[in-house]
């Protein structure tokens, strides 16, 4: 067998020496001997004829880089000379000539058919070129009603791009049909993404809360009876309006420099009134909210 994957770039032959059939001769020793002695000599032939092969890439590829580093020694040699002769004491760039100049760009060279009949190693192309021929059956060509070619029945160099683009233009006509999905439900939903938008969070209701006292500092989701929210809740267990309260309104406290009334008769379970610091004016719509 010659080449298999992976893909054999040389082959030493004879592989075995010995494993031969014997003629009809009389000393069958010596004739394996003589058998054995030639192989050895034709190993040793074909091994030094891939050392030529592969000195000879290196020797290649050696005296590419050589003229590759020739020419950069060059580059070198001519921008040292440019460094030197400038002097910044006597010749003054200034930055708007900097900037008009245009910075260094490399060059990519994308070069194609890297795999070409014309690129492969010589001991490959001479691998190919000992094959056997594929059967001629172009001639049955003309007579197919299809129109294919009969010899892609056989082998089909071919194959494996047809199926690489086959791939690629299923997978672009996938992420079209996504994209016009995408732009359909945007027409269809100009607004979908602001239906409801998320509120701020900030500290001042926390603090207004914490003003009136312990009992009004409940969390965020919680609601008061049948569904009303917690700032809406009084002590006595009251539901306030909508019109009249207010986050920022509560019923204020006692004014201190004022007289003091007595204060408001609280159930057991309730807290005491809140500290003289955080107490309000006296406001004439005292008993709005209650």
């Amino acid at each position: 067998s010659r080449s298999t994957m992976p893909l054999v770039t040389r082959n030493i032959e004879p592989r075995h020496l010995c494993r031969q059939t014997l003629p009809s001769v009389r000393s069958e020793l010596e004739c394996m001997t003589n058998i054995t002695l030639a192989n050895v000599i034709r190993q040793l032939g074909s091994l030094s004829k891939f050392a030529e092969d592969i000195f000879g890439e290196l020797f290649t590829q050696a005296n590419t880089f050589a003229s590759r580093m020739s020419v950069l020694v060059e580059r070198v040699d001519r921008l040292q000379v440019k460094v030197t002769q400038l002097d910044p004491k006597e010749e003054e760039v200034s930055l708007q000539g900097i900037n008009t100049r245009k910075a260094f760009k490399s060059s990519t060279t994308q070069d194609q058919k890297l795999f070409d009949r014309d690129s492969l190693p010589v001991p490959v192309l001479e691998t190919y070129r000992t094959c056997n021929t594929p059967p001629p059956l172009n001639i049955l060509s003309p007579y197919r009603d299809d129109g294919k070619e009969a010899l892609k029945f056989y082998t089909d160099p071919s194959y494996f791009f047809d199926l690489w683009r086959e791939k690629m233009l299923q997978d672009t006509k996938d992420i079209m049909k996504e994209k016009r999905k995408h732009r359909k439900e945007k027409k269809e939903n100009p607004n979908r993404g602001n239906v409801n938008p998320r509120k701020i969070k900030t500290r001042k209701e926390e603090w207004e809360k914490l003003k009136m006292g312990q009992e009004f500092v409940e969390s965020k989701d919680k609601h008061g009876p049948a569904g009303y929210p917690s700032n809406m809740v009084y002590q006595n267990g009251s539901i306030g309006s909508n019109e009249s309260v207010d986050a920022n309104c509560y019923p204020p406290p006692p004014q201190t420099d004022s007289i003091v009334p007595p204060p408001p008769s609280f159930p057991d379970d309730s807290l005491p009134p809140p500290p003289v610091e955080f107490s309000y004016p006296v406001d004439n719509h005292r008993g709005s909210g209650s």
